[in-house]
Protein backbone atom coordinates (compact mmCIF):
# COMPACT_ATOMS: atom_id res chain seq x y z
CA UNK A 1 0.00 0.00 0.00
CA UNK A 2 1.32 3.49 -0.75
CA UNK A 3 2.60 5.34 2.28
CA UNK A 4 -0.06 7.70 3.61
CA UNK A 5 0.57 11.21 4.89
CA UNK A 6 -0.83 11.35 8.43
CA UNK A 7 -1.45 14.08 10.95
CA UNK A 8 -2.82 13.46 14.44
CA UNK A 9 -4.83 16.14 16.23
CA UNK A 10 -6.66 16.10 19.53
CA UNK A 11 -6.83 13.50 22.29
CA UNK A 12 -9.69 12.16 24.38
CA UNK A 13 -10.85 9.26 26.49
CA UNK A 14 -12.25 6.60 24.17
CA UNK A 15 -12.61 2.82 23.96
CA UNK A 16 -9.56 2.79 21.70
CA UNK A 17 -7.30 3.86 24.55
CA UNK A 18 -6.87 0.29 25.80
CA UNK A 19 -6.06 -1.00 22.32
CA UNK A 20 -3.54 1.80 21.87
CA UNK A 21 -1.89 0.85 25.16
CA UNK A 22 -1.55 -2.71 23.87
CA UNK A 23 -0.04 -1.39 20.64
CA UNK A 24 2.56 0.62 22.57
CA UNK A 25 3.45 -2.47 24.59
CA UNK A 26 3.77 -4.59 21.44
CA UNK A 27 6.09 -2.04 19.84
CA UNK A 28 8.06 -1.66 23.10
CA UNK A 29 7.37 2.06 23.19
CA UNK A 30 8.81 3.66 26.36
CA UNK A 31 6.35 4.54 29.11
CA UNK A 32 7.46 7.77 30.70
CA UNK A 33 11.04 8.74 31.46
CA UNK A 34 13.28 7.13 34.07
CA UNK A 35 13.82 9.14 37.23
CA UNK A 36 17.44 9.83 36.39
CA UNK A 37 16.47 11.31 33.02
CA UNK A 38 13.81 13.55 34.57
CA UNK A 39 16.28 14.74 37.20
CA UNK A 40 18.84 15.47 34.48
CA UNK A 41 16.19 17.45 32.60
CA UNK A 42 15.31 19.52 35.65
CA UNK A 43 18.99 20.35 36.20
CA UNK A 44 19.28 21.37 32.55
CA UNK A 45 16.20 23.58 32.69
CA UNK A 46 17.57 25.32 35.78
CA UNK A 47 21.00 25.95 34.22
CA UNK A 48 21.09 25.86 30.40
CA UNK A 49 24.21 26.86 28.49
CA UNK A 50 23.20 30.33 27.34
CA UNK A 51 24.72 31.89 24.21
CA UNK A 52 26.68 35.14 24.19
CA UNK A 53 24.69 36.67 21.31
CA UNK A 54 21.38 38.36 22.19
CA UNK A 55 18.95 38.34 19.24
CA UNK A 56 15.76 38.83 21.24
CA UNK A 57 15.10 42.03 19.28
CA UNK A 58 14.20 40.01 16.15
CA UNK A 59 10.37 39.69 16.04
CA UNK A 60 10.26 35.98 15.25
CA UNK A 61 7.06 33.98 14.78
CA UNK A 62 6.25 30.26 14.58
CA UNK A 63 3.88 28.41 12.22
CA UNK A 64 2.57 25.09 13.50
CA UNK A 65 -0.69 23.17 13.98
CA UNK A 66 -2.84 24.98 16.61
CA UNK A 67 -2.34 22.38 19.35
CA UNK A 68 1.45 22.04 18.96
CA UNK A 69 3.63 23.19 21.84
CA UNK A 70 6.92 21.51 20.90
CA UNK A 71 7.99 24.36 18.62
CA UNK A 72 11.30 23.72 16.85
CA UNK A 73 11.43 26.67 14.44
CA UNK A 74 10.71 30.39 14.44
CA UNK A 75 11.31 32.75 11.53
CA UNK A 76 11.51 36.37 10.50
CA UNK A 77 11.53 37.45 6.85
CA UNK A 78 12.58 40.83 5.50
CA UNK A 79 13.70 42.62 2.37
CA UNK A 80 17.36 43.49 1.91
CA UNK A 81 18.49 46.95 0.96
CA UNK A 82 19.38 46.85 -2.72
CA UNK A 83 17.09 43.89 -3.44
CA UNK A 84 16.55 40.34 -2.33
CA UNK A 85 15.49 38.93 1.00
CA UNK A 86 16.86 37.94 4.39
CA UNK A 87 15.61 34.76 6.07
CA UNK A 88 16.28 34.44 9.78
CA UNK A 89 15.37 31.01 11.04
CA UNK A 90 15.79 30.10 14.70
CA UNK A 91 16.04 26.41 15.59
CA UNK A 92 15.63 25.21 19.17
CA UNK A 93 19.10 24.61 20.66
CA UNK A 94 18.65 21.26 22.36
CA UNK A 95 22.40 20.99 22.94
CA UNK A 96 22.10 23.92 25.36
CA UNK A 97 20.32 21.47 27.68
CA UNK A 98 21.58 17.99 26.76
CA UNK A 99 25.06 17.03 27.91
CA UNK A 100 26.77 14.33 25.80
CA UNK A 101 26.80 11.02 27.64
CA UNK A 102 24.40 12.22 30.36
CA UNK A 103 21.06 10.46 31.03
CA UNK A 104 19.11 12.84 28.74
CA UNK A 105 21.47 12.09 25.87
CA UNK A 106 21.36 8.33 26.38
CA UNK A 107 17.56 8.33 26.51
CA UNK A 108 17.33 10.41 23.32
CA UNK A 109 19.50 7.85 21.54
CA UNK A 110 17.17 5.12 22.76
CA UNK A 111 14.04 6.92 21.52
CA UNK A 112 15.43 8.60 18.35
CA UNK A 113 12.15 10.34 17.39
CA UNK A 114 8.95 11.59 18.94
CA UNK A 115 6.15 9.09 18.33
CA UNK A 116 2.60 10.28 17.69
CA UNK A 117 -0.43 8.23 18.81
CA UNK A 118 -4.07 9.42 18.62
CA UNK A 119 -4.35 9.65 22.41
CA UNK A 120 -0.87 10.90 23.28
CA UNK A 121 2.61 11.48 21.97
CA UNK A 122 5.76 9.81 23.25
CA UNK A 123 8.33 12.62 23.16
CA UNK A 124 12.01 12.40 22.35
CA UNK A 125 12.80 14.59 25.36
CA UNK A 126 10.94 15.19 28.64
CA UNK A 127 8.15 17.74 28.20
CA UNK A 128 9.88 20.15 30.62
CA UNK A 129 12.29 20.62 27.70
CA UNK A 130 10.35 19.79 24.52
CA UNK A 131 7.16 21.65 25.51
CA UNK A 132 8.75 24.04 27.97
CA UNK A 133 12.20 25.55 28.32
CA UNK A 134 13.60 24.51 24.92
CA UNK A 135 10.43 25.14 22.89
CA UNK A 136 10.26 28.44 20.98
CA UNK A 137 7.03 29.48 22.67
CA UNK A 138 5.98 33.11 22.32
CA UNK A 139 7.24 35.53 24.94
CA UNK A 140 9.91 33.14 26.19
CA UNK A 141 13.68 33.76 25.92
CA UNK A 142 15.26 30.61 24.47
CA UNK A 143 18.74 29.53 23.38
CA UNK A 144 18.61 28.81 19.66
CA UNK A 145 20.72 28.08 16.63
CA UNK A 146 20.01 31.16 14.51
CA UNK A 147 20.36 30.86 10.74
CA UNK A 148 20.65 33.99 8.61
CA UNK A 149 20.36 33.24 4.88
CA UNK A 150 20.46 36.08 2.39
CA UNK A 151 18.69 35.54 -0.93
CA UNK A 152 18.77 37.42 -4.19
CA UNK A 153 15.66 38.71 -5.92
CA UNK A 154 14.99 35.27 -7.43
CA UNK A 155 15.23 33.49 -4.08
CA UNK A 156 18.70 32.01 -4.62
CA UNK A 157 20.93 31.75 -1.56
CA UNK A 158 23.79 34.25 -1.54
CA UNK A 159 25.28 33.73 1.91
CA UNK A 160 24.69 31.69 5.04
CA UNK A 161 25.48 32.41 8.67
CA UNK A 162 24.60 30.23 11.64
CA UNK A 163 25.43 30.86 15.27
CA UNK A 164 24.04 30.41 18.74
CA UNK A 165 21.82 33.22 19.99
CA UNK A 166 19.17 34.00 22.58
CA UNK A 167 15.84 34.55 20.81
CA UNK A 168 12.23 35.39 21.68
CA UNK A 169 9.26 34.49 19.49
CA UNK A 170 6.51 37.09 19.36
CA UNK A 171 3.63 35.05 17.97
CA UNK A 172 2.43 31.46 17.55
CA UNK A 173 0.62 31.20 14.21
CA UNK A 174 -1.19 28.29 12.54
CA UNK A 175 -1.47 27.37 8.86
CA UNK A 176 -5.12 28.28 8.39
CA UNK A 177 -4.64 31.69 10.02
CA UNK A 178 -1.51 32.37 8.00
CA UNK A 179 -3.30 31.50 4.75
CA UNK A 180 -6.25 33.75 5.62
CA UNK A 181 -4.01 36.67 6.54
CA UNK A 182 -1.93 36.42 3.37
CA UNK A 183 -4.95 35.90 1.09
CA UNK A 184 -6.84 38.74 2.76
CA UNK A 185 -3.95 41.19 2.57
CA UNK A 186 -3.86 41.69 6.36
CA UNK A 187 -0.50 39.98 7.01
CA UNK A 188 2.39 42.15 8.19
CA UNK A 189 5.32 42.27 5.79
CA UNK A 190 7.41 39.69 7.69
CA UNK A 191 4.59 37.17 7.22
CA UNK A 192 3.43 38.33 3.78
CA UNK A 193 6.95 37.69 2.48
CA UNK A 194 6.44 34.00 3.23
CA UNK A 195 4.32 33.80 0.07
CA UNK A 196 6.82 35.75 -2.01
CA UNK A 197 9.84 33.76 -0.89
CA UNK A 198 7.93 30.50 -0.86
CA UNK A 199 6.81 30.90 -4.46
CA UNK A 200 10.33 31.86 -5.58
CA UNK A 201 11.78 28.82 -3.85
CA UNK A 202 9.10 26.61 -5.42
CA UNK A 203 10.09 27.93 -8.84
CA UNK A 204 13.75 27.15 -8.12
CA UNK A 205 12.65 23.67 -7.08
CA UNK A 206 11.05 23.30 -10.49
CA UNK A 207 14.24 24.46 -12.23
CA UNK A 208 16.49 22.01 -10.43
CA UNK A 209 14.05 19.10 -10.92
CA UNK A 210 12.91 18.74 -7.33
CA UNK A 211 9.42 17.69 -6.33
CA UNK A 212 7.05 18.23 -3.42
CA UNK A 213 4.11 15.83 -3.63
CA UNK A 214 0.80 17.56 -2.96
CA UNK A 215 -0.84 14.45 -1.52
CA UNK A 216 -3.88 14.91 0.77
CA UNK A 217 -3.12 13.95 4.35
CA UNK A 218 -5.14 11.37 6.23
CA UNK A 219 -5.79 12.88 9.63
CA UNK A 220 -6.92 11.32 12.91
CA UNK A 221 -9.11 13.84 14.74
CA UNK A 222 -11.01 13.76 18.02
CA UNK A 223 -14.67 14.76 18.04
CA UNK A 224 -17.03 14.41 20.96
CA UNK A 225 -14.80 11.96 22.81
CA UNK A 226 -14.22 9.63 19.84
CA UNK A 227 -11.75 9.37 16.97
CA UNK A 228 -12.55 9.98 13.32
CA UNK A 229 -10.60 10.19 10.09
CA UNK A 230 -10.53 13.08 7.65
CA UNK A 231 -8.57 13.99 4.54
CA UNK A 232 -6.80 17.35 4.61
CA UNK A 233 -5.50 18.96 1.44
CA UNK A 234 -2.29 20.93 2.13
CA UNK A 235 -2.63 24.70 1.92
CA UNK A 236 -0.23 26.85 -0.11
CA UNK A 237 1.06 28.15 3.24
CA UNK A 238 2.10 24.59 4.16
CA UNK A 239 4.27 24.49 1.06
CA UNK A 240 5.76 27.96 1.57
CA UNK A 241 6.65 27.12 5.16
CA UNK A 242 8.21 23.83 4.03
CA UNK A 243 10.34 25.75 1.53
CA UNK A 244 11.98 27.72 4.37
CA UNK A 245 12.86 24.46 6.10
CA UNK A 246 14.15 22.98 2.82
CA UNK A 247 16.25 26.10 2.20
CA UNK A 248 17.87 25.68 5.61
CA UNK A 249 18.42 21.95 5.15
CA UNK A 250 20.09 22.57 1.79
CA UNK A 251 22.31 25.28 3.31
CA UNK A 252 23.27 22.88 6.10
CA UNK A 253 24.22 20.18 3.61
CA UNK A 254 26.41 22.61 1.65
CA UNK A 255 28.25 23.62 4.84
CA UNK A 256 28.84 19.98 5.76
CA UNK A 257 30.12 19.02 2.33
CA UNK A 258 32.39 22.05 2.21
CA UNK A 259 34.00 21.23 5.56
CA UNK A 260 34.11 17.45 5.04
CA UNK A 261 32.08 16.37 8.07
CA UNK A 262 28.36 15.86 8.31
CA UNK A 263 25.28 13.69 8.10
CA UNK A 264 23.05 14.07 5.04
CA UNK A 265 19.55 12.91 4.23
CA UNK A 266 20.04 11.07 0.96
CA UNK A 267 17.80 9.38 -1.59
CA UNK A 268 19.12 7.75 -4.76
CA UNK A 269 17.40 8.27 -8.08
CA UNK A 270 14.58 5.78 -8.55
CA UNK A 271 15.57 2.73 -10.61
CA UNK A 272 14.27 2.44 -14.16
CA UNK A 273 11.97 -0.41 -13.14
CA UNK A 274 10.15 1.78 -10.60
CA UNK A 275 9.76 4.60 -13.10
CA UNK A 276 8.55 2.14 -15.72
CA UNK A 277 5.91 0.83 -13.34
CA UNK A 278 4.82 4.39 -12.63
CA UNK A 279 4.47 5.05 -16.37
CA UNK A 280 2.26 1.98 -16.70
CA UNK A 281 0.19 3.21 -13.77
CA UNK A 282 -0.17 6.62 -15.44
CA UNK A 283 -1.45 4.95 -18.57
CA UNK A 284 -3.96 2.87 -16.59
CA UNK A 285 -5.15 6.02 -14.80
CA UNK A 286 -5.44 7.93 -18.08
CA UNK A 287 -2.82 10.43 -16.90
CA UNK A 288 -1.13 11.84 -19.99
CA UNK A 289 2.64 11.55 -19.51
CA UNK A 290 4.51 12.33 -22.74
CA UNK A 291 8.02 10.85 -22.84
CA UNK A 292 9.62 14.29 -23.15
CA UNK A 293 7.94 15.56 -19.95
CA UNK A 294 10.02 15.10 -16.78
CA UNK A 295 8.42 13.34 -13.84
CA UNK A 296 8.62 16.44 -11.61
CA UNK A 297 6.88 18.59 -14.22
CA UNK A 298 4.11 16.04 -14.60
CA UNK A 299 3.46 15.82 -10.87
CA UNK A 300 3.14 19.58 -10.55
CA UNK A 301 0.44 19.58 -13.23
CA UNK A 302 -1.84 17.20 -11.33
CA UNK A 303 -4.96 18.14 -9.37
CA UNK A 304 -5.30 16.03 -6.20
CA UNK A 305 -9.04 16.74 -6.14
CA UNK A 306 -9.50 14.61 -9.27
CA UNK A 307 -9.74 10.92 -8.27
CA UNK A 308 -7.41 9.56 -10.95
CA UNK A 309 -4.85 12.28 -10.24
CA UNK A 310 -5.04 11.62 -6.49
CA UNK A 311 -4.51 7.92 -7.13
CA UNK A 312 -1.47 8.65 -9.27
CA UNK A 313 -0.01 10.98 -6.63
CA UNK A 314 -0.31 8.17 -4.10
CA UNK A 315 1.61 5.92 -6.47
CA UNK A 316 4.30 8.59 -6.84
CA UNK A 317 5.22 8.18 -3.19
CA UNK A 318 6.76 4.81 -4.09
CA UNK A 319 9.65 6.66 -5.77
CA UNK A 320 10.53 8.26 -2.42
CA UNK A 321 11.22 4.97 -0.68
CA UNK A 322 14.83 4.24 0.15
CA UNK A 323 15.74 7.54 1.81
CA UNK A 324 18.43 7.21 4.45
CA UNK A 325 21.19 9.03 6.31
CA UNK A 326 24.79 9.21 5.14
CA UNK A 327 27.47 10.25 7.64
CA UNK A 328 31.05 11.24 6.86
CA UNK A 329 34.05 12.96 8.46
CA UNK A 330 37.71 13.67 7.88
CA UNK A 331 37.02 15.17 4.45
CA UNK A 332 35.84 11.83 3.07
CA UNK A 333 32.70 13.13 1.30
CA UNK A 334 30.50 10.25 0.04
CA UNK A 335 29.68 9.72 -3.61
CA UNK A 336 25.95 10.13 -3.02
CA UNK A 337 25.22 13.49 -1.40
CA UNK A 338 21.86 14.35 -2.93
CA UNK A 339 18.24 13.67 -2.10
CA UNK A 340 16.42 12.80 -5.32
CA UNK A 341 13.18 14.53 -4.33
CA UNK A 342 14.98 17.71 -3.27
CA UNK A 343 17.31 17.43 -6.31
CA UNK A 344 20.16 18.79 -4.20
CA UNK A 345 22.22 17.89 -1.12
CA UNK A 346 20.01 18.11 1.93
CA UNK A 347 20.23 17.57 5.69
CA UNK A 348 17.73 17.28 8.53
CA UNK A 349 18.50 20.13 10.91
CA UNK A 350 15.25 21.95 11.71
CA UNK A 351 13.42 19.65 14.18
CA UNK A 352 15.80 18.83 17.08
CA UNK A 353 13.00 18.65 19.67
CA UNK A 354 11.47 15.72 17.76
CA UNK A 355 14.36 14.08 15.87
CA UNK A 356 17.75 13.04 17.25
CA UNK A 357 19.93 13.70 14.19
CA UNK A 358 19.07 17.41 14.00
CA UNK A 359 20.98 18.21 17.18
CA UNK A 360 24.14 16.83 15.60
CA UNK A 361 23.53 18.66 12.34
CA UNK A 362 23.27 21.97 14.18
CA UNK A 363 26.58 21.37 15.94
CA UNK A 364 28.31 20.56 12.67
CA UNK A 365 26.99 23.70 10.99
CA UNK A 366 27.83 26.05 13.87
CA UNK A 367 31.39 24.67 13.85
CA UNK A 368 31.63 24.98 10.05
CA UNK A 369 30.72 28.68 10.02
CA UNK A 370 33.00 29.44 12.98
CA UNK A 371 35.90 27.65 11.28
CA UNK A 372 36.20 25.22 14.20
CA UNK A 373 36.56 21.47 14.25
CA UNK A 374 33.31 19.68 15.14
CA UNK A 375 33.07 18.67 18.80
CA UNK A 376 34.53 15.27 19.57
CA UNK A 377 31.20 13.99 20.89
CA UNK A 378 29.63 14.75 17.51
CA UNK A 379 32.36 13.01 15.51
CA UNK A 380 32.22 10.00 17.83
CA UNK A 381 28.48 9.60 17.28
CA UNK A 382 28.46 10.01 13.48
CA UNK A 383 29.24 6.39 12.48
CA UNK A 384 26.27 5.00 14.42
CA UNK A 385 23.72 7.74 13.67
CA UNK A 386 22.52 6.43 10.27
CA UNK A 387 21.48 3.07 11.73
CA UNK A 388 19.96 4.67 14.82
CA UNK A 389 17.91 7.00 12.64
CA UNK A 390 16.87 4.18 10.30
CA UNK A 391 15.64 2.08 13.22
CA UNK A 392 13.84 5.01 14.83
CA UNK A 393 12.22 6.10 11.57
CA UNK A 394 11.07 2.54 10.91
CA UNK A 395 9.40 2.41 14.32
CA UNK A 396 7.73 5.80 13.77
CA UNK A 397 6.37 4.62 10.42
CA UNK A 398 5.04 1.44 12.04
CA UNK A 399 3.31 3.50 14.73
CA UNK A 400 1.72 5.71 12.07
CA UNK A 401 0.52 2.79 9.97
CA UNK A 402 -0.85 0.74 12.85
CA UNK A 403 -2.60 3.70 14.50
CA UNK A 404 -4.47 4.47 11.30
CA UNK A 405 -5.38 0.79 10.89
CA UNK A 406 -6.71 0.68 14.47
CA UNK A 407 -8.84 3.79 14.05
CA UNK A 408 -10.19 2.58 10.71
CA UNK A 409 -11.16 -0.77 12.22
CA UNK A 410 -12.81 0.87 15.23
CA UNK A 411 -14.81 3.25 13.04
CA UNK A 412 -16.12 0.40 10.87
CA UNK A 413 -16.47 -2.49 13.34
CA UNK A 414 -20.30 -2.25 13.43
CA UNK A 415 -20.69 -1.77 9.66
CA UNK A 416 -19.54 -5.12 8.26
CA UNK A 417 -21.67 -5.98 5.25
CA UNK A 418 -22.40 -2.37 4.26
CA UNK A 419 -21.55 -1.06 0.81
CA UNK A 420 -19.47 2.08 0.28
CA UNK A 421 -18.34 4.24 -2.63
CA UNK A 422 -14.60 4.36 -3.19
CA UNK A 423 -11.80 4.85 -5.70
CA UNK A 424 -9.17 2.20 -6.47
CA UNK A 425 -5.82 3.92 -5.77
CA UNK A 426 -3.48 0.95 -6.07
CA UNK A 427 -3.46 -2.46 -7.78
CA UNK A 428 -0.87 -5.18 -7.19
CA UNK A 429 1.01 -6.01 -10.35
CA UNK A 430 1.17 -9.75 -9.65
CA UNK A 431 -2.37 -9.97 -8.28
CA UNK A 432 -4.47 -7.40 -10.17
CA UNK A 433 -7.59 -8.51 -8.27
CA UNK A 434 -5.98 -7.21 -5.04
CA UNK A 435 -5.33 -3.55 -4.29
CA UNK A 436 -6.21 -0.51 -2.23
CA UNK A 437 -9.44 1.47 -2.15
CA UNK A 438 -9.91 4.99 -0.81
CA UNK A 439 -13.33 5.90 0.59
CA UNK A 440 -14.56 9.46 0.74
CA UNK A 441 -16.89 9.02 3.71
CA UNK A 442 -15.53 7.87 6.06
CA UNK A 443 -11.95 8.82 5.09
CA UNK A 444 -10.62 5.27 4.91
CA UNK A 445 -7.78 3.77 2.86
CA UNK A 446 -7.85 -0.05 3.00
CA UNK A 447 -7.24 -3.31 1.19
CA UNK A 448 -9.75 -4.60 -1.36
CA UNK A 449 -9.70 -8.19 -2.56
CA UNK A 450 -11.93 -11.07 -3.50
CA UNK A 451 -13.24 -9.98 -6.86
CA UNK A 452 -13.27 -12.18 -9.96
CA UNK A 453 -11.60 -9.67 -12.30
CA UNK A 454 -8.87 -7.05 -12.32
CA UNK A 455 -9.49 -4.00 -10.18
CA UNK A 456 -10.12 -0.81 -12.20
CA UNK A 457 -7.21 1.42 -11.15
CA UNK A 458 -8.27 5.04 -10.70
CA UNK A 459 -11.95 4.22 -11.19
CA UNK A 460 -14.85 4.52 -8.79
CA UNK A 461 -15.88 1.22 -7.30
CA UNK A 462 -18.66 0.10 -4.98
CA UNK A 463 -17.12 -2.05 -2.26
CA UNK A 464 -18.57 -4.16 0.55
CA UNK A 465 -16.94 -4.19 3.99
CA UNK A 466 -16.00 -7.79 4.79
CA UNK A 467 -13.84 -7.35 7.90
CA UNK A 468 -13.25 -4.66 10.55
CA UNK A 469 -11.51 -5.95 13.65
CA UNK A 470 -9.87 -3.45 16.06
CA UNK A 471 -8.17 -6.37 17.81
CA UNK A 472 -6.14 -7.22 14.71
CA UNK A 473 -6.31 -3.72 13.17
CA UNK A 474 -7.57 -5.22 9.93
CA UNK A 475 -10.06 -3.70 7.51
CA UNK A 476 -10.93 -5.52 4.30
CA UNK A 477 -13.27 -4.75 1.44
CA UNK A 478 -14.46 -6.73 -1.58
CA UNK A 479 -15.96 -5.46 -4.81
CA UNK A 480 -19.72 -5.22 -4.37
Amino acid sequence: MPRRHLRVTGAAEAPLRGVLRELRAKLEVPEGFPGGVLADAERAVAAPRLPAVDATDIPLFTIDPPTSVDLDQAMHLSRRQGGGFRVRYAIADVAAYVTPGAPLDAEAHRRVTTLYFPDEKVPLHPTSLSEGAASLLPGQDCPAVLWTIDLDGEGRALSTDVRRALVRSRAKLDYDGVQRAIDGGTAEEALALLADIGRLREQLEVERGGISLNVPEQEIVERNGAYELDFRAPLPADGWNAQISLLTGMAAAELMIRTGAGILRTLPTAPDGAVGRLRRTAKALRVDWPHHVPYAELVRSLDPHQPHHAAFLQECTTLLRGAGYTAFSGGDVPELTTHAAVAAPYAHCTAPLRRLVDRYASELCVAAVAGDEPPEWVLAALPDLPKEMADGTRRANTVERECVDLVEAALLKDRVGEVFDGVVVDVQEREPAVGTVQLTDPAIVARVEGGTGDLPLGERLRVRLTQADPGTAKVRFAPA
